[in-house]
């Protein structure tokens, strides 16, 4: 009997993420409180360095390991590298929001790296098997960081809202998983696949076929918080910490498309026509839900819910294509959004302080008199989640159209104009109150060197990606 060993080179880094989080759970309990930067020091430094490994093993072809479970491939390295470096910025944006509450302890970052560990293996993941455990450790680590502040009511109802939920969808994703492996009789996408084509002959395997696909196509819709599964977003958002609500909406969406693509069009390709249809429900319900509803909230925070709900929609047209052009354009607005998001929440976080949330609207009034520099970012921020020119959230929403445009789907494309229209209000809105109303609170912004400079680049971001978008849609187009 041949023992044969995986290759383990393309998995250094989710072993070096999985290893360094279990030295710092060890090396944290060691920690005085006044020496907690060291664990957030070695947070930051187990991030980059996963980006490191990521750039140095990257090559163009896919390679498979452990028994055809795991894959890296060039759109599993660009996903994970953006899921760790927007991990890193949020991390840095939560430092002194946790400071100021005395939530700065070593859990945070722990549970955040296992959470990341998640997202990593869900990028990579080959089979129904690994996708799944990647996602169970992902939803594991964001139910007990919505918990965190374990004095907060807001925060444990929304955790245990999160967690029922977040429960039931996962059970429904599961039982999809399992009807595609007793139809096609393998774990392995590729399998999977082929399997799908065999099957399709058979009356009897047609009828379960759909019954799978709806049901992962409801798990996979929760995950990324299209409605109508959306229930949860605006709650967690509400009643998380502030830091919890940004990794929430940023980097977990990422992940949420690379499993859409893995178990779509890597596992059910031969089902196209079937799940472009769902899809295409998706994306009409969350662009009209999420944008009309964001029009009537006065918390900011749940704005934001309903902003990513919006955004999600068009991701999903990205999908909903099913060409390369299509994909590649979901992926780059993804990426933009979570670039947004980020910038967003640490907008709030900075506005915040010691026994103040800055979490309304009416918080940003006269903020051009308070810092016109942070202003300006603001601006910035919410002109691209508007999709005004020439901002980068403007080339995110063209390219989502002109590939909607090219599958001659005219009236939809029409449809997420006069939508992005109508959600342009509640962005311009906050545009308004800063630099047209009157401060209601003089205080001092709170926000660090470090903080400051990094959401200024966040800001800033969204004008240089805006200037120079093939820099990143190249990439995006090169990696499918």
């Amino acid at each position: 009997m041949n023992l044969h060993l995986p290759d383990f080179a393309p998995v250094l880094p989710e072993l070096t993420v999985m290893l360094m989080a279990c030295a710092i759970l060890v090396i944290d309990l060691f920690l005085p409180q006044e020496r907690r930067h060291i664990t957030y020091g070695l947070t930051q430094f187990t991030l980059l360095g996963g980006v490191a490994l990521i750039l140095v093993l990257a090559t163009p072809d896919p390679r498979i390991t452990f028994g055809g479970s795991y894959v890296a491939d060039p759109l599993s390295d660009l996903l994970k590298s953006a899921v760790l470096l927007i991990s890193a910025v949020v991390f840095l944006y939560a430092r002194p929001y946790l400071q100021a509450r005395e939530l700065y302890k070593g859990e945070f970052y722990v549970l955040g790296l296992f959470g990341v560990l998640g997202m990593m293996v869900m990028i990579s993941a080959h089979s129904l098997l690994t996708l799944y455990l990647g996602l169970e450790l992902l939803a594991l680590s964001l139910y007990a960081l919505v918990a965190f502040n374990r004095d907060a009511s807001a925060a444990s109802e929304s955790a245990m809202k999160y967690f029922v939920l977040g429960s039931i969808a996962s059970g429904m994703l599961l039982y999809g998983m399992s009807l595609l492996y007793g139809i096609t009789g393998s774990l392995n996408l590729t399998g999977v696949a082929a399997g799908i084509v065999a099957g399709l002959t058979s009356p009897d395997l047609n009828l379960a076929l759909v019954f799978a696909l709806a049901f992962v196509v409801v798990g996979i819709g929760f995950k990324l918080g299209a409605v109508p599964f959306h229930m949860w977003i605006p709650d967690v958002y509400h009643g998380a910490p502030t830091p919890v609500a940004l990794f929430i909406s940023a980097a977990p969406k990422i992940a949420g498309f690379a499993i859409a693509i893995r178990l779509l069009v890597d596992g059910l390709a031969p089902l196209q026509e079937s799940w472009s249809g769902m899809l295409l429900v998706l994306a009409v319900l969350s662009l009209a839900i999420g944008n009309v509803v964001a029009i009537a909230q006065t918390n900011i925070k749940r704005m934001f819910a309903y902003s990513t709900i919006a955004h999600i929609g068009f991701v999903v047209m990205g999908l909903m294509v099913g060409n390369e052009q299509g994909y590649a354009a979901g992926m780059f607005y993804v990426l933009v959004y979570a670039l947004m998001s980020a910038g967003g929440f640490g907008m709030i976080m900075l506005l915040s302080r010691k026994g103040f949330e800055a979490d309304n609207l009416e918080d940003f009034k006269g903020l051009n008199d308070r810092s016109p520099w942070f202003a300006f970012v603001m601006l910035l921020l919410m002109f691209s989640m508007a999709g005004i020119p020439p901002t980068v959230g403007f080339y995110a929403k063209l390219a989502v159209l002109q590939s909607v445009i090219q599958a001659d789907l005219i009236w939809l494309a029409l449809f997420a104009v006069i939508l992005s229209v109508i959600g342009a209000f509640y962005y311009l809105r906050v545009v308004k109150f800063m630099y047209f109303d009157k401060p209601v609170d003089d205080a001092p912004l709170t926000g660090s060197g470090d903080f400051n400079v990094v959401l200024s680049l966040n800001g800033l971001a969204m004008i240089a990606l805006g200037l120079f978008p093939g820099v990143l849609m190249s990439l995006t187009a090169a990696v499918r």
